[in-house]
C-alpha cells in the first residue's frame, strides 16, 4: 500500500499532534523512487546537488536551470512523497520581485511542492511575497551554506547568546511571513529545543538534536556513499559505497575470467539459416 502524501497543512498538524516526520535529499529519478518506497515524509532536492552531483566545492554555483533539472525527475520518481525544491545563489538576493519569479519558475517548471530558501528575519518580506503569489515557503536559519564564507565557514550557529536570540527571531519573523516549516542547521540542541518550542511551524533539524520535529539528513551521508568524510552530525545507516564498489570489481573479475556472462546471462538460441563461413 503506498504512503499518503504530506500536504502543507499535515506539517503543522503533525507538529500540533507531536508527530514526528523525516526528511532525506534526492537529485535523480532512481533515488527518488527509492526514497517514495520507504516511509520517509519528505524529500528536499537541495542546491547541495552542486557538490554531491556536479562536483563543485559549493553550492555558489549552482543556477536554477541546475535545480529544475534535477527537481522534475524527482517529482516524477516520488509521486507519493513531498518534495521541495532550492532557491539557488542568487535566485531571491537581487529583488522581491525576481525572487517571486524566480519561485514561481520553480514550483511550476519543477512542479515540487514548495520552494526552500536560506536566511531569516532579513528575507522575511520576500518570503511574504512568495507565499502571496501562491507558492508555499519552507525557510532556513543557522547554518546556511550559500553564506558559510561570511559566517567563518562550516561552523555550529547560535553559540552565543546573541546568537542564540538572533535565530529565535529569525524563526519567529519567518513564521509570521507565511514560511510553513524552517530547516534549522548546526544548532545547539538547547537552542533547536526553543525554536520548536517558540514557534508553531514545524522545525526540520540538521545537526540540530534531538528536540526538533523533523530530523534532516542527506542521503548519501547516511548510506554511507562518500569516502571517510562524516559531519559529526551524521550516522552511517549502511555502507553503500563499498558495497557498489566490491559488486563493480566482482563483475569485472567475472568478466575477465569469463564466468560472466553465463548462459543463465546470454541468448542462446541458433539462428536458422544463419552459419559462419
Amino acid at each position: 500500500m503506498a504512503k499518503k502524501k504530506m500536504t502543507i497543512p499535515d506539517f503543522k498538524r503533525f507538529k500540533e499532534e507531536g508527530r514526528k516526520f523525516t526528511l532525506v535529499t534526492a537529485y535523480d529519478y532512481t533515488t527518488a523512487s527509492i526514497v517514495d518506497e520507504s516511509e520517509i515524509e519528505i524529500i528536499l532536492v537541495g542546491d547541495s546537488l552542486g557538490m554531491i552531483m556536479l562536483g563543485y566545492k559549493e553550492t555558489v554555483p549552482v543556477t536554477i536551470e541546475d535545480m529544475i533539472h534535477h527537481i522534475k525527475p524527482v517529482v516524477r520518481g516520488a509521486p507519493n512523497t513531498f518534495v521541495a525544491g532550492d532557491m539557488p545563489f542568487g535566485s531571491y538576493e537581487i529583488s522581491i520581485e525576481k525572487a517571486v519569479e524566480n519561485a514561481i519558475r520553480i514550483y511550476k517548471e519543477g512542479g515540487c511542492d514548495c520552494v526552500k530558501l536560506e536566511g531569516g528575519a532579513e528575507y522575511a518580506d520576500t518570503v511574504r511575497a512568495i507565499v502571496k503569489a501562491g507558492v508555499p515557503v519552507m525557510g532556513h536559519i543557522g547554518l546556511t551554506p550559500q553564506t558559510a564564507g561570511s559566517l567563518g565557514g562550516f561552523k555550529v550557529q547560535g553559540g552565543t547568546p546573541e546568537g542564540a536570540r538572533k535565530l529565535l527571531n529569525d524563526a519567529k519573523k519567518l513564521e509570521e511571513a507565511g514560511a510553513f516549516s524552517i530547516v534549522v542547521e548546526c544548532v545547539p540542541s538547547g537552542v533547536a529545543k526553543a525554536l520548536t518550542e517558540s514557534v508553531s511551524i514545524p522545525i526540520l533539524g540538521i545537526g540540530a538534536g534531538p528536540y526538533v520535529d523533523c530530523q534532516v539528513l542527506v542521503t548519501q551521508d547516511l548510506l554511507g556513499m562518500y569516502g571517510d568524510f562524516k559531519p559529526k552530525f551524521v550516522k552511517r545507516y549502511a555502507n553503500i559505497r563499498r558495497q557498489m564498489i566490491e559488486a563493480l570489481n566482482e563483475f569485472h573479475r567475472e568478466s575477465l575470467s569469463g564466468e560472466f556472462p553465463s548462459e543463465e546471462y546470454s541468448f542462446n538460441k541458433e539462428v536458422e539459416g544463419f552459419e559462419i563461413k
